[in-house]
C-alpha cells in the first residue's frame, strides 16, 4: 500500500500544466483559494472568484477583495493565453488549408487547359489508306505482315528417302560391268 505522503505528492503533481494551451479552455482545474477550494473550467473559476470579489467588498474587506481578484486574474490570463494559442493554430491551418486549395485549384486548370488545347504530336492520328501502292515511303518492319510461329512440337524422326527407279538401274549396270551381282552392292550399302 502506498503512502499518503507519495499520494498527496502526485495529487499535487496532477493539476500543473504540461507545456501549452492544450485542452485548457475545457478542463476542470482545482484551486486553492483562500475561501478553501474552487474546481471547474477556467471560465468558471474566473465567475467564482469574482463573485467572491463582489462579497468581500460588500462586507468591506479590501484584502480579500484584492485577494480573489488576483486568483480571478490567474485564470483569466491562462484562459487568455489558451484561447491565442488555439486562434494561432486555427489560422495555421487555415492558411493550410487554402494552400492546398490553391494548389488543387492551379492543378484543375491545369488539367483543363490540356484537356481544352490537346497536344498534336499526342493526339492520335487517324490511319490513311493509300490505294494506288505507290506512296513513296520506305516499307518498315512494322508495317509487313508478320510470319506465323513455329510450332514448338517435338517431330518423329524421318525415314530415309528411298532411292529413285533411275539411280538404282544405274547402279546396278555399274555392277554388271564389275562383275558383282545387284544384290551384293545392295547388301553393302
Amino acid at each position: 500500500m502506498k503512502s499518503s505522503r507519495s499520494r498527496s505528492r502526485s495529487k499535487s503533481n496532477r493539476n500543473r500544466n504540461s507545456g501549452g494551451g492544450g485542452n485548457v479552455v475545457n478542463r476542470v482545474f482545482d484551486s486553492s483559494g483562500p475561501e478553501g477550494k474552487v474546481r471547474g473550467t477556467p471560465q468558471q473559476i474566473i465567475d467564482k472568484y469574482n463573485q467572491l470579489a463582489r462579497d468581500a467588498q460588500l462586507s468591506g474587506d479590501r484584502v480579500a477583495t484584492e485577494n480573489f481578484q488576483q486568483h480571478a486574474e490567474h485564470y483569466l490570463r491562462m484562459l487568455a493565453e489558451a484561447q491565442r494559442e488555439i486562434e494561432a493554430r486555427r489560422e495555421e491551418q487555415d492558411r493550410q488549408n487554402r494552400e492546398r486549395q490553391a494548389e488543387r485549384d492551379r492543378e484543375r486548370a491545369a488539367r483543363q487547359e490540356q484537356e481544352a488545347n490537346p497536344d498534336p504530336a499526342q493526339a492520335p492520328q487517324p490511319d490513311v489508306v493509300d490505294s494506288d501502292g505507290d506512296s513513296g515511303l520506305v516499307e518498315t518492319p512494322e508495317s509487313q505482315p508478320k510470319p506465323k510461329p513455329k510450332s514448338t512440337r517435338s517431330r518423329a524422326p524421318r525415314k530415309p528417302k528411298a532411292e529413285p527407279v533411275a539411280e538404282q538401274a544405274e547402279a546396278a549396270s555399274q555392277s554388271e560391268a564389275d562383275g558383282s551381282a545387284p544384290e551384293a552392292s545392295e547388301a553393302a550399302e
